[in-house]
């Protein structure tokens, strides 16, 4: 077993969010080919050099966009295999730590942000859906329910229904269809079965899919487990505006 330690690595990955103007943004730096040109900031955990994951994350960050993080949590560890395609399953298994970072940016601190190749970009250009600033999207009842509504009745014929909530049930709950509510923390909820039904572009370049399931864009595709820890972020930091006040001290005076 000792044997095998080499095959795993430990990216630490930081959605670092902050107010630009009246969008909640989210720090991108370049990603590694033109369809998933955009990445958060990251990089792998070096036990002899980080004496903590955290401190690692920080590092990172600073090398890779000229900032120096504040406040910091730990979201969610993606360990699965077969989340990012590995040419001949070669290569190191990556287990994903995604961070939740917030912080206010000074005009002062943009030159070097931008000189460092990062940009604050809307988190809601890589999950649109999720956008219901002027009303429900559109592209929900044009692109995305009837396409998952569809993989979700063909996937309860498989014995992927056998595990957990029927995927028509998680559909329901997690799209606010027949009755049931939308829920805004249910983000990474929608993201997961959007992947699952291959509405995105990751699970093509995951080899889930040969081509997108939807004639339609769903919003710009992200570098590794990128997309799945910011639609994490969104929903953690959507949770805790209701019930940690706290939170408002480190955001603008207004949040959405």
């Amino acid at each position: 077993m000792a044997a095998r330690a080499d095959f795993i690595e430990i990216g630490l990955n930081a959605a670092i969010v902050a107010m630009i103007g009246s969008d909640p943004c989210i720090l991108r730096v370049p990603g590694q080919s033109r369809e998933f040109a955009d990445a958060l900031p990251w990089g792998p955990f070096d036990p002899l050099t980080h004496r903590t994951m955290e401190i690692g994350l920080r590092g990172w960050v600073e090398e890779q966009t000229a900032l120096r993080l504040g406040y910091v949590e730990q979201l969610y560890t993606f360990g699965d295999r077969g989340r990012q395609r590995i040419e001949d399953d070669a290569g190191p298994h990556v287990v994903s730590v995604g961070y939740l970072a917030l912080t206010r940016v000074q005009a002062d601190q943009m030159p070097a942000i931008r000189l460092a190749g990062a940009e604050f970009r809307s988190w809601y250009q890589f999950l649109p859906w999720e956008d219901w600033r002027q009303g429900r999207p559109a592209m929900l009842d044009e692109l995305i329910v009837p396409a998952v509504t569809n993989w979700a009745g063909k996937a309860g014929r498989t014995p992927y229904a056998s595990r957990g909530l029927a995927p028509e049930t998680r559909v329901r709950i997690a799209f606010g269809l027949d009755g049931a509510p939308w829920d805004e923390d249910y983000a990474l909820d929608r993201y997961e079965l959007m992947y699952s039904a291959g509405l995105v572009a990751e699970s093509v370049r995951d080899g889930r899919y040969d081509a997108l399931q939807v004639d339609g864009p769903t919003g710009s595709a992200m570098d590794h487990d990128h997309r799945r820890i910011l639609a994490t972020a969104m929903a953690r930091l959507r949770s805790k505006l209701k019930y940690r006040p706290v939170v408002f001290e480190l955001m603008a005076d207004e949040f959405s």
